[in-house]
């Protein structure tokens, strides 16, 4: 039935008053942008699995997403900045592949266990832009073979993270579950900046997002960064 209307949710994280001086700046954007694709924004507010570290939370969207019978399911961080003139990038994915902004090399962060080793691609993932369609909704799905310690010994942050006095491997157990997720289920994967290259021919500019650094430096280059994109 071709009136039958695409669902789309963009989804963002905010558990604990996650700063309000950087989502001030970002829920706005997302709302703006999330208007634009005809989506709905739903902010995660409550804490679902209390013995996880809070970005842990993002594994939500796996029961949400099928709750909401979501066609579509977009997260991004709440210190991520998005362009409201970005294209609706659900229309340049096909719904039997999942995308990050980027990633990682895999084995630099994570010790493998037979899941990646069978799928062979050292998919790191970078779970700050994450969007899958509802066939691939076990992108979120949460760990259930692994403890939290158990996850936490196989993650490895890089120098940087550690130097930075603000993460610790725990931190980063959204990114080990959905990388993990991936080589598991054996998701096709894909990168919103190779996207970017092939199908908008390299055009860039709409979307931000630095992490590991001090909140009031982090706000700066926010601002910096609206004042580029000359938005106010």
């Amino acid at each position: 039935m071709w009136n039958k209307p695409i669902k789309k949710t963009i989804f963002t994280l905010c558990v604990d008053n996650y700063s309000p001086e950087v989502t001030k700046i970002t829920f706005p954007l997302m709302q703006r942008y999330a208007e634009k694709i005809g989506a709905d924004f739903h902010i995660i507010k409550e804490r679902k699995f209390p013995l996880f570290p809070p970005v842990y939370e993002k594994l939500q969207i796996y029961q949400l997403g099928q709750e909401m019978e979501n066609d579509w399911n977009l997260f991004i961080d709440a210190d991520a900045i998005v362009n409201p003139t970005m294209p609706d990038v659900t229309t340049f994915v096909g719904k039997d592949t999942v995308l990050h902004n980027g990633n990682d090399f895999a084995s630099i962060r994570w010790r493998y266990d037979r899941y990646f080793m069978r799928d062979g691609r050292n998919i790191g993932s970078c779970n700050w832009f994450t969007l899958a369609s509802d066939w691939c909704i076990d992108l979120w799905h949460p760990l259930d073979d692994l403890t939290l310690a158990e996850a936490a010994a196989n993650i490895f942050p890089v120098i940087s993270e550690e130097n930075s006095g603000v993460m610790d491997p725990t931190h980063l157990i959204d990114d080990y579950t959905l990388s993990r997720n991936i080589a598991k289920y054996g998701l096709k994967f894909d990168t919103f900046l190779n996207v970017q290259q092939r199908r908008w021919h390299g055009l860039q500019g709409f979307l931000f997002h630095l992490y590991a650094i001090p909140e009031e430096v982090k706000i700066a280059k926010m601002h910096m960064v609206l004042k580029e994109w000359r938005i106010e």
